[in-house]
């Protein structure tokens, strides 16, 4: 069974001195045997990537470290950028990549996600693959082109095995800020079709292991409904994981969909 995971993307927020903060709260929030039936991973910017680091490391939490981008390159001239090896040194689980945000604002293009994919696993992490349409996309009924196309390009030249371990987040881009959400039925419609176009290019053992997350105006109110879904397999939460004790709700709610699908 695909283990869930559900990461918090903070964004642009939290200082490091915040980010302890947080992390404390939700170490208090949450007991060893809400991380029995799911992984649970915060993704700080990355000045608070280092802080973070060492307080799981000290405190012993069961968090898993996440990264929000990275750069494709080892090292080079190429200011204001991360390479992989930076995070890798940093003991970073997840990096996520291609998020919506980075395609539509800063035109990162589909070749540069699949470059750094291959960089974050050439530096054994685990990347966390965006993809997801715009409201005009959606009511053009191309969603599912649209994340064709991003999920074939974000893993061309990937080794099966490695596809297997990946993570994908499907993130619609009309519901994120905006506390709209897809329905559960929308969402498991979707993140199947993705493991369809998994399973057509790299086969149906690979479409089956690969896990795939929902993320959208995601709160502890509809964690349970979207994570009973049989594809859905986590969540990649932005806002509400800004908040301990919201964050931790939400972890529990998947706990409890998990264990109700078993």
């Amino acid at each position: 069974m695909r283990k869930p995971l559900i990461a918090g993307n903070w964004k642009m927020h939290k200082t490091h001195l915040e980010a302890i903060t947080l992390v404390q709260q939700l170490g208090h929030e949450l007991a060893e045997h809400d991380f029995d039936a799911v992984e649970v991973a915060v993704c700080p910017p990355f000045t608070s990537l280092r802080t973070v680091q060492t307080l799981i490391d000290s405190d012993r939490y069961s968090f898993k470290l996440g990264a929000q981008n990275v750069y494709f390159e080892k090292e080079g001239a190429f200011t204001g950028e991360v390479s992989p090896a930076m995070l890798a040194a940093l003991d970073v689980d997840y990096v996520v990549v291609g998020h919506s945000e980075r395609r539509e604002i800063l035109k990162e293009t589909d070749d540069e996600v699949n470059a750094k994919v291959k960089a974050v696993w050439a530096h054994e992490m685990t990347p966390i693959v965006c993809c997801g349409e715009t409201e005009v996309e959606r009511q053009a009924a191309e969603t599912e082109a649209k994340v064709e196309r991003q999920v074939t390009a974000a893993f061309a030249g990937i080794k099966p095995e490695l596809v297997a371990r990946s993570v994908i987040a499907y993130e619609p881009i009309w519901a994120i800020g905006t506390g709209r959400t897809a329905t559960p039925q929308d969402a498991q419609s979707t993140i199947a079709y993705i493991r369809k176009v998994v399973g057509a290019t790299f086969g149906d053992d690979i479409a089956a292991a690969v896990r795939i997350l929902y993320g959208g105006s995601v709160k502890s109110g509809n964690t349970a409904s979207l994570m009973a879904q049989p594809d859905v397999d986590g969540a990649l939460v932005g806002g509400a994981s800004l908040d301990g004790a919201e964050y931790a709700a939400i972890v529990r709610a998947a706990t409890g969909a998990v264990r109700e699908k078993r």
